[in-house]
């Protein structure tokens, strides 16, 4: 066989080390979960009826599919990059006739032999497959509003179909696409007003509605009076400073409580609520109210709690292998999904942690080196598309973890136990390994 024909010739091997290193992490954490000193785990393994069996299967069956990856030639992905992207689409649109309800979530297309797929997390690609075909395109000027906005209705339209499932912690992954469209030139402006909206959100729950309407004429007031030279030559300035005022007291007066009321289920607005430790009334949430849901209090507090403990009691070395009494009795929910950060802390605490994220943060930036050496524009964007939606889901679940953000069950990439996810971070890191190994091919 050529050189030009083995599979490893051009691919990343420090990549794909670092995958199978945290794929092998993360089947140990969900070990260490189920694990039953009064069980034999042998045979539980291979009967597989346990998590960690079924994750290791799962991971076989990853190593099949990036092998296939690593043996397609790259412009198939290019080439289908829409198809596919319509393809995810009408996948996830299926659920809402053959999906199946999971956790309060209608976003899992049932398979054979229990197996579950949710479209959302394989839409991740295709989505990052169309923005990179959408702003490789010759005629695409991404300084021009018109291209801007095409490109943002690419990424959000999985997004608001993944709310409409009440899939609301998937449809904040598909936002982490704006640091690519930032890369490729977006304006600041842009991130400024995502992250002054969410600057509201956050002040409408933690301040008072009329103390902050008051805040907000206050700061409005002293800015028309600081630039009162300015607005007075271009009235254009005191008509934008009346719309932002007028814009920011309705948001926080009428379309967060309205979202948190009558959007969001009971237990989604508890969650954020919980993370800026203030207690939600379920009796205000008409959407609990028409089903007749007898909300529990704060029902995440008590996760993230959990979460806490168990990573605190790990101190520096942690207890060592097996020894987690958190974990091991099941004090911390979703153990094996989104809290599965928590029984790493506490089997090998700080240390761990460190080394564990040390993995992670090394994974990204070689990733972003990769993302840097494309000579195509499909490519780069590619990359960075998968840097963005790594990044986001490892920073999210492990804040999520300690209780410095909300928890709306963000899986850790490679670790959290599920098929769906390892599938979808697998074809996501193989494809644009693939596409590196011909990064030669000058496609634009």
């Amino acid at each position: 066989m050529s050189q030009k024909n083995k599979i490893s010739h051009g691919v990343d091997t420090t990549v794909i080390w670092l995958y199978a290193i945290l794929v092998a992490v993360g089947i140990l954490c969900i070990f260490m979960v189920e694990y039953r000193s009064d069980a034999n785990w042998m045979s539980s393994f291979l009967g597989g009826k346990t998590s960690y069996s079924k994750q290791f299967i799962f991971a076989g069956i990853c190593a099949l599919i990036a092998t296939f990856i690593l043996l397609t030639d790259s412009k198939l992905f290019t080439a289908f990059a829409n198809l596919f992207y319509v393809f995810g689409v009408l996948l996830m649109l299926a659920t809402f006739v053959l999906g199946k309800n999971i956790n309060g979530s209608k976003s899992w297309i049932p398979l054979f032999g229990g197996f579950n797929l949710q479209p959302v997390e394989i839409c991740k690609i295709f989505t990052a497959l169309a923005l990179a075909k959408f702003l490789s395109r010759q005629e695409t000027d991404f300084r021009k509003l018109k291209s801007q906005v095409v490109a943002g209705i690419i990424c959000l339209l999985p997004a608001v179909i993944s709310i409409l499932q009440h899939e609301t912690g998937m449809a904040l992954v598909y936002f982490s696409f704006f640091l690519v469209m930032f890369r490729e030139g977006l304006s600041p402006v842009v991130l400024i007003i995502g992250f002054s909206f969410v600057a509201l959100i956050a002040s409408t729950l933690l301040v008072d509605p009329d103390t902050l309407a008051i805040i907000l004429s206050v700061a409005a007031v002293v800015f028309l009076y600081a630039t009162r030279r300015q607005w007075r030559r271009k009235k254009s300035i005191l008509l934008l400073t009346i719309l932002i005022w007028g814009a920011a007291v309705g948001i926080q007066r009428f379309a967060v409580p309205f979202i948190f009321n009558n959007v969001l289920e009971c237990y989604q607005s508890a969650r954020v609520y919980s993370a800026f430790g203030k207690d939600y009334d379920c009796g205000l949430n008409k959407r609990s109210a028409k089903k007749s849901d007898k909300a529990p209090r704060k029902p995440d507090d008590y996760n993230v709690r959990q979460s806490k403990i168990a990573i605190g009691s790990g101190g520096f070395w942690g207890r060592g292998f097996l020894k987690g009494t958190q974990t091991r009795g099941k004090y911390v929910p979703a153990q094996t999904t989104d809290f599965i950060f928590a029984s790493l802390g506490e089997a090998f605490g700080f240390a761990g942690c460190f080394a564990f994220l040390a993995l992670f943060m090394f994974l990204l930036f070689r990733l972003i080196a990769i993302a840097e050496r494309q000579r195509s524009t499909f490519s780069r964007v590619y990359a960075y598309s998968v840097v963005s939606i790594l990044f986001f889901h490892i920073a999210f679940n492990i804040c999520m973890t300690l209780g410095l953000f909300p928890s709306p069950g963000i899986t850790l990439p490679l670790i959290s136990y599920g098929g769906s996810s390892l599938v979808s971070f697998t074809i996501l890191i193989f494809i644009l390994l693939r596409l590196d190994a011909d990064r030669q091919m000058v496609l634009r």
